[in-house]
């Protein structure tokens, strides 16, 4: 080869390392965002990412992993997503942000539809989160009295209500203190399930009928919402009429809901992760409360149940599922 030809080929090389270096370096930086248990739920969230500018592959990656529906394996998934490293963790529910919790104090963890995040000891308030977690709550004020009034006026005729519950899901603590207090100025009795594992249904289930309920309510624990067929399935064969927190169990075959949009909850958290992606640190972004409150109430189920729902309940309701 000529020395000419030698520099030449030489300059032309050296100038395709920086080009490659500056393309290596921009895919190296493309935010990672985590993500525990790839479902449905999450379109709200990537749509909201797409309404703030961010593309899928060119200005974000999202990291997947999933738990396979079995909640010991969450701390698993979490953990898998803090040794890639994600930029940012995002969960839905008490029990995944448990698990992101477990499994980094460093990385931010942006949870969504959360019980109740101060009782669950993610943030030390509302207002001033204090650490590396920060999001959004279900709960709203008075949502067990507004939901159990509901419940009354769409069956008036109720008078002793199952609850189900998890004693180990931290951010429920309080909610047999605050469901009694709705039911005692409603006249209304509660019957408390717990249910901690999957092998307590049957028995615990067993157990609530001889205590003869005629309704039934429960939370959008995720034990729970993973055999949510089988509990509507359950009431639907024992008649009893069931109030629930998410649109989603009703669309699935329950009775009623009312409680925060998920869909609403879900979208936000895109907010909250472009902030942490500019730089803001969880600690300074307080805990979102719901603003959008939705009623749904299923009209098939009421007819296989023999109830008719009342004229004022359907008025208020925003969704009819006939």
């Amino acid at each position: 080869m000529r020395r000419r030809d030698f520099i030449t080929l030489l300059g032309a090389t050296a100038a395709t390392w920086p080009l490659a270096a500056r393309a290596q370096q921009s895919v190296s930086k493309i935010p990672r965002i985590g993500i525990i248990d790839p479902a449905a739920i999450w379109d709200p969230f990537r749509q909201g990412l797409r309404d703030l500018g961010y593309i899928e592959g060119r200005d974000i990656t999202i990291e997947y992993r999933s738990a396979e529906e079995r909640p010991e394996q969450l701390v698993a998934a979490a953990t898998e997503l803090a040794q890639l490293p994600v930029d940012v963790i995002v969960t839905f529910g008490s029990a995944a942000t448990q698990a992101a919790k477990q499994a980094t104090t460093t990385i931010p963890i942006l949870m969504a539809g959360i019980g109740d995040p101060i009782r669950a000891g993610f943030v030390a308030s509302l207002a001033h989160p204090g650490g590396n977690i920060t999001g959004n709550t279900i709960l709203g004020p008075e949502v067990a009295g507004k939901r159990l009034q509901l419940f009354k006026l769409a069956v008036p005729t109720i008078s002793r209500v199952a609850f189900l519950w998890n004693p180990d899901n931290p951010s429920q603590a309080t909610y047999p203190d605050e469901w009694k207090a709705a039911a005692r100025a409603l006249g209304v009795e509660m019957l408390f399930v717990a249910v901690r594992s999957s092998d307590e249904f049957d028995s615990a289930f067993a157990a609530m009928m001889r205590e003869r309920p005629d309704a039934f309510t429960m939370t959008a624990d995720y034990l729970h919402q993973l055999h949510i067929g089988w509990i509507i399935d359950f009431l639907a064969r024992n008649r009893l009429p069931g109030a629930y927190h998410v649109r989603e169990n009703v669309v699935a075959g329950g009775l009623m809901s009312y409680g925060a949009s998920l869909p609403d909850l879900i979208r936000r958290a895109a907010g909250y992760v472009h902030k942490i992606l500019q730089g803001t640190r969880p600690a300074d972004l307080p805990v979102e409360q719901p603003t959008k409150f939705d009623l749904t109430v299923n009209l098939k189920t009421a007819k296989a149940l023999g109830l008719t729902i009342p004229e004022p309940f359907l008025l208020l309701a925003d969704e009819v599922i006939e």
